[in-house]
């Protein structure tokens, strides 16, 4: 893991946009996994900016979503395809067409998800993934207990992502219990993965993710098994690490090694 540790939210977004410019200058094409959630949103903007000024473009790229609410059309205000319309792709150059996301409303979704897994591996594989973390460990929909090796699937939600989410359904609106999500397993195919996260709330589950066990209580912690997982957090994320100027020592080291690489 590469644990980058920065002073605030807009500099972890400002990162994180980084990562993905310099993805999709380097490849036109690029296959990007997206994430919903309150932490990713700073990145759009951020990627939104970049992409009216003319510094990066989405026009050949193709995107897959991390999941989505079972039972949601992708005209619900709450569904995550419409959560992605409004946040990114209505304000970038991007062919909807190659957008993607898992259909919440289809009829068969043991078999959505099988087609959705196929859909990846026919564009090629994931180039990098966009991860958040829930309090409790969870990447995506995959909540504690899932297996470190599965692939997209229907998830049960646990109570505590219920609750969390609960803010953004009214009172008397229905809310789904169920989800499909990519696979612990589907997000480690990824060739990178970029995990944003900000607030002294997420602080337990970046400790467990970095320092912990490797276990299925904490599925964020299968990425120490990626062999390219960037960890972009805040200060107060970072609060409850062990050794934080060890993190930043570390990453000081790797900057100076990539200047010089890049000066070769």
């Amino acid at each position: 893991m590469q644990i980058v540790i920065l002073k605030d939210a807009a500099e972890v977004a400002r990162y994180g946009a980084d990562i993905f410019t310099t993805q999709l200058q380097r490849k036109a094409g690029a296959v990007l996994g997206l994430a919903t959630g309150s932490t990713p949103v700073a990145l759009y903007q951020e990627l939104i900016r970049r992409n009216q000024a003319g510094e990066v473009s989405f026009k050949n790229a193709t995107t897959f979503n991390l999941d989505e609410y079972l039972g949601l059309s992708g005209e619900h205000p709450q569904s995550y395809r419409y959560f992605m319309d409004q946040q990114l792709f209505d304000h970038v150059d991007i062919d909807k067409n190659n957008t993607h996301v898992p259909p919440g409303d289809a009829k068969n979704p043991i078999t959505a998800c099988q087609e959705y897994e196929a859909k990846i591996a026919a564009a090629g594989g994931i180039d990098i993934q966009l991860l958040g973390i829930g309090r409790n460990g969870h990447i995506g929909f995959n909540e504690p207990s899932s297996g470190l090796t599965s692939r997209t699937r229907v998830k049960t939600l646990t109570k505590a992502t219920i609750d969390d989410n609960a803010r953004f359904f009214a009172a008397d609106e229905y809310q789904p219990h169920l989800s499909i999500t990519m696979g612990i397993g589907t997000i480690l195919d990824a060739r990178k993965v970029v995990l944003l996260a900000t607030g002294e709330n997420k602080a337990d589950a970046v400790k467990a993710m970095v320092e912990g066990p490797l276990t299925a209580a904490c599925p964020a912690s299968a990425l120490q098994l990626h062999r390219d997982a960037v960890i972009v957090i805040d200060l107060a994320a970072a609060s409850k690490l062990a050794d934080i100027e060890f993190y930043q020592h570390i990453e000081a080291e790797n900057q100076k090694l990539q200047a010089y690489l890049a000066s070769l």
